[in-house]
């Protein structure tokens, strides 16, 4: 297969809003976590309402966390054109828990549809109605999804959920691996032909580890791209310019197939349901206190729904935060799965802090509508893990970012900000496995100097600008995106 991609001139493809063409059916295969769930909504309404494609969207039950059932019941409300299709995982998630003991609740549910694809995935296929064109699979199912979609004749793309820098490193692993005798314990800086050297540091945790249920996965995943017949990507080429080139040119690794870019993809609005209606209705009103801010003046602090911070450092950003002297919205999370989060902000950061800063700081565990924060005028900085979700999210409204990121791909991401001039990154923080706590007094200063920083401001605008271009009409990603449709519409006239 060629890596190369060269989109279309034109942006009005066979399945382009008004075609008479017969739309081709498309199946998204998202894996676990918002993470993961957030993008695919996204890429299946950018295909459904901006490309008049026709798309089922696959939903593994029961879903991990709450937020994850909330959103698919939204996105299903406002979208009701986005089949969806059930996988239920309630013997497969019994036996990799059984395997697995005490691992991440969302790996093991990679484990889960890891094995239940061979079983299941064929029938849910058959059975879809409209015969399907593309199978797009998550990164994290695309060693088990691929030949199953080969079996039954349907190409399938992998979609990558994560930066253009981090599908080149995951790219190149196996081969890294390779030639350093296949040991995933001794592993060194990464050196990613063409992209970057990912030093030791930054390599995900679990990687050290090969015996790591999350390592086993990576490898299998990465050896498994040169099969896909195409690689989705929520990346757009002004920002991680190398790392696109590089991929599509060959230089990571040979034989890759064609790399589309796709990002940023761009939130969509999805009405509040069940439980998350009922808690806006209780917690601490976000809108109504942003709304009363003045422009450009609150620091938003966010390490989204994948993992908690330890109490110490929580304690320590508190402390940091009402020494920082601006005002601020913090979302905190206290467990890893939310269905688990059970305990009272009172007595994770004192009721004492509360009161202190209740004149010019919003602590909630509620869940806040991210893109809309981003978007608002009070809003100056992120201080962000780095998840790339926050990250598209904050490239597309222009917020700086002071990252601190904390485990999986966040120091990768965190080094594209700092690349891309987004935002700012201290590469001492710790993150997790890491002893060191990061001091209020160091949290505070960076904050401040982020937000004096009228150069960080500047470039982040810059960024943003970039990403507008890249998804207008025209743009670079608009095309890919289109290019994806058109090869699916042509799969569609056999």
């Amino acid at each position: 297969m060629s890596s190369s991609l060269s989109p279309p001139n034109s942006t009005s493809g066979d399945c382009e809003p008004g075609s008479a063409a017969t739309p081709p059916h498309i199946v998204l295969f998202p894996s676990a976590g918002m993470g993961h769930l957030v993008p695919f909504t996204r890429l299946a309404v950018a295909l459904s309402a901006g490309h008049a494609c026709d798309v089922s969207l696959m939903t593994a039950l029961p879903t991990v966390s709450s937020a994850e059932s909330r959103h698919v019941a939204a996105l299903h409300a406002a979208y009701p054109a986005v089949r969806r299709l059930d996988l239920r995982l309630a013997a497969f998630d019994a036996e990799a828990s059984a395997e697995f003991p005490g691992a991440d609740p969302f790996y093991a549910r990679y484990e889960s549809l890891r094995r239940a694809a061979p079983v299941l995935l064929g029938p849910l296929l058959a059975g879809a109605g409209e015969p399907a064109a593309a199978l797009v699979a998550d990164i994290a199912l695309a060693s088990v999804a691929i030949p199953v979609a080969r079996e039954l004749d349907i190409p399938c793309h992998v979609f990558f959920n994560a930066s253009a820098t981090m599908l080149s490193f995951k790219a190149y692993f196996p081969t890294y691996l390779d030639a350093n005798g296949g040991a995933a314990g001794t592993i060194g800086d990464v050196d990613v032909p063409g992209v970057c050297r990912v030093p030791r540091s930054s390599v995900p945790q679990a990687l050290h580890n090969p015996d790591d249920i999350f390592t086993r996965q990576f490898v299998a995943n990465g050896r498994a791209l040169a099969a896909a017949d195409g690689i989705l990507v929520n990346a757009f080429e002004a920002m991680e310019p190398e790392a696109v080139a590089a991929l599509r040119s060959g230089a990571v690794v040979a034989g890759l197939p064609p790399v589309f870019s796709v990002g940023p993809l761009m939130p969509v609005k999805l009405p509040e349901t069940g439980d998350a209606a009922e808690e806006q209705g209780n917690c601490n009103d976000y809108r109504a206190w942003l709304d009363a801010q003045p422009a450009r003046s609150v620091v938003y602090v966010s390490f989204g729904s994948r993992k908690a911070l330890a109490r110490d450092q929580i304690e320590e950003l508190a402390a940091g935060l009402e020494a920082c002297g601006h005002r601020f919205l913090w979302v905190v999370k206290g467990a890893v799965v939310d269905r688990d989060d059970a305990g009272e902000l009172g007595d994770m950061l004192g009721e004492g802090f509360l009161r202190r800063v209740e004149e010019r700081g919003l602590v909630t565990k509620s869940w806040v509508e991210q893109d809309e924060v981003l978007g608002h005028l009070a809003v100056a900085l992120f201080v962000s893990h780095c998840g790339w979700n926050s990250v598209t999210e904050a490239a597309a409204r222009g917020v700086p970012v002071l990252a601190w990121p904390r485990f999986a791909d966040q120091r990768v991401n965190a080094r594209v900000v700092a690349r891309a001039g987004l935002g700012v990154w201290t590469e001492r923080w710790s993150w997790e496995g890491e002893d060191a706590v990061v001091r209020a007094e160091e949290i505070a200063e960076r904050v401040a100097a982020a937000m004096g920083d009228g150069t960080v401001a500047e470039k982040a605008a810059g960024v943003r600008d970039a990403a507008a271009r890249a998804v207008a009409d025209g743009g670079t990603s608009h095309q890919c995106l289109a290019e994806f449709v058109r090869r699916c519409r042509g799969r569609n006239s056999r």
